[in-house]
């Protein structure tokens, strides 16, 4: 759950959250499993449970894996020799509103399934305070390598983020985060609830590797879904309801000034589970006048169950990252129907596509060799309206050339900017700000590539947080090398 800017999706500022590297929680000694040796591994009392907080029928086991753990949560309380609870304050990461405090009020087995129920409460003195429950497996139930899914419904509304998660069982055997990695299985903005998020943090710098899933018709708030990984020595897999929808080999960590820690590093150490809901902070904005705290609020886990297969080979070398530069058609240009003659599904990946976040509300056509993106609230972000081309290729060393024309249907403003999805969200072209007058106009802008090379930068045009939500219309997009 950590955050750090969030997306081969979405927004910019979606993705910076920090997660919790940073404090152990419930750090008594840590049996530390040797990360050399082949096979599985966990931890000792995981292996020694008797799962007496599960049920008695057989639990399935996917093809080729063997249960380790599981809780069904069937019980009549939260089983304190699974799970610990945590205590921490208001802010401690991601500027998140919510207190999480170790009781049962926020975290509690009913009706066969956890309850994780953030609260808003006044106190004495009139002021209004959030609090939560986060629970986790560390030193408990910590596994290196398997399959780890849990069956669970969504919290509904503005602010909420609920998130189940992994981190190290030693937060400290690579570094404190991002060095030591984070594993997000599953991650719903509470205003967003038909889109799941599969994140990877790691490194020194931070980096993270990122996929998403959207549901066709439904939603996560209001019915169960199963979301599970599949770790391997050198790769993981990420599912939703059994259908994978993102893997990635690609990670490394190191400490500043050193080289880089043998690969699979960090993900070849023994993680625990985590389950909690946030309130506020930096991804997904605070609670508003729309968000209710009742039942709704809550998140709801049917069970979580750990897996593993009988060995593996942990002889994985690093893959040799192969950069695939887009190649620009024969003017130059790097953006794919950049003069809009095509009319395109603006809901995929490929080329143009246009989301709404943050409160964003509206929709984009493409006509008459143009898009013209109408809104009727432009949301609390930047990118609460959103219109975005990936795999902008990106060589360092490398001046560029952006240009485009547009107009707006009464004065207002947007912005430009070329981002890295995959590189902590950093700019290669700063966020600019553009003014739109009534008429057709051409915007020109150039600029250095000082990063290391990257294939996949995105070009953003951000039309929220602003007062008018008068429609824009853009054409002839060119992104080329200047000469």
């Amino acid at each position: 759950m950590t955050k750090g800017l969030k997306r081969s999706v979405a927004t910019a500022l979606a993705m910076v959250m920090v997660a919790g590297c940073v404090a152990g929680c419930g750090k008594d000694e840590v049996k530390k499993e040797d990360r050399t040796a082949s096979g599985a591994a966990v931890s000792e009392s995981a292996a020694a449970a008797d799962n007496s907080n599960s049920t008695n029928v057989d639990i399935p086991a996917p093809d080729g894996y063997h249960l380790v753990w599981n809780d069904e949560f069937d019980g009549d309380k939260l089983n304190e020799e699974d799970w610990n609870r945590e205590k921490h304050p208001i802010g401690w990461v991601n500027n998140e509103l919510q207190e999480y405090l170790p009781v049962e009020d926020y975290a509690y087995v009913k009706d066969g399934e956890l309850v994780i129920q953030p609260k808003k409460e006044t106190l004495e003195n009139g002021n209004t305070i959030y609090r939560s429950g986060r629970i986790n497996t560390q030193n408990k139930h910590d596994i290196k390598y398997g399959r780890i899914e849990a069956k669970i419904k969504v919290p509904e509304g503005k602010g909420f983020l609920p998130a189940f998660w992994m981190m190290p069982q030693d937060e400290d055997y690579y570094g404190i985060w991002p060095k030591c990695g984070e594993i997000d299985i599953m991650e719903v903005l509470g205003d967003q609830i038909n889109t799941n998020y599969g994140t990877l943090h790691y490194g020194e710098p931070h980096k993270q590797n990122q996929g998403s899933i959207q549901l066709p018709e439904g939603d996560f708030a209001h019915e169960y879904h199963t979301f599970a990984i599949e770790w391997e020595p050198g790769v993981i897999k990420w599912f939703m309801d059994d259908q994978q929808y993102y893997e990635t080999n690609d990670w490394f960590t190191a400490v500043d000034g050193e080289e880089e820690k043998p690969y699979p590093a960090p993900f070849n150490q023994p993680f625990h589970v985590i389950l909690n809901v946030a309130i506020g902070g930096d991804w997904p904005g605070n609670p508003d006048e729309t968000t209710i705290f009742d039942e709704r609020a809550a998140m709801y886990v049917d069970y979580v169950r750990m897996f593993q297969k009988d060995s593996y080979d942990e002889n994985v070398q690093k893959p040799v990252k192969v950069s695939k530069f887009k190649e620009a058609d024969s003017t130059g240009n790097f953006v794919s129907n950049s003069d809009f003659k095509e009319d395109e599904n603006l809901n995929d990946d490929e080329n143009w596509k246009f989301m709404l976040f943050k409160g964003g509300e509206g929709e984009a056509r493409i006509e008459k060799g143009e898009i013209v993106i109408s809104m009727t609230k432009t949301g609390s972000e930047d990118y609460g309206v959103q219109l975005v081309q990936p795999g902008m290729p990106m060589k360092k060393g490398t001046k560029y050339k952006l240009s485009f024309e547009a107009y707006a249907e009464d004065k207002r403003t947007m912005k430009t900017a070329v981002t890295a999805p995959n590189v902590d969200w950093i700019r290669y072209f700063p966020d600019t700000e553009v003014k739109l007058g009534k008429k057709w106009k051409k915007y020109k802008f150039n600029f250095e590539m000082t990063e290391e090379d990257d294939d996949s930068g995105r070009l953003e045009f951000n039309m929220g947080k602003v007062d008018s939500t008068a429609t824009i219309h853009i054409r002839n997009v060119r992104l080329e090398e200047a000469k």
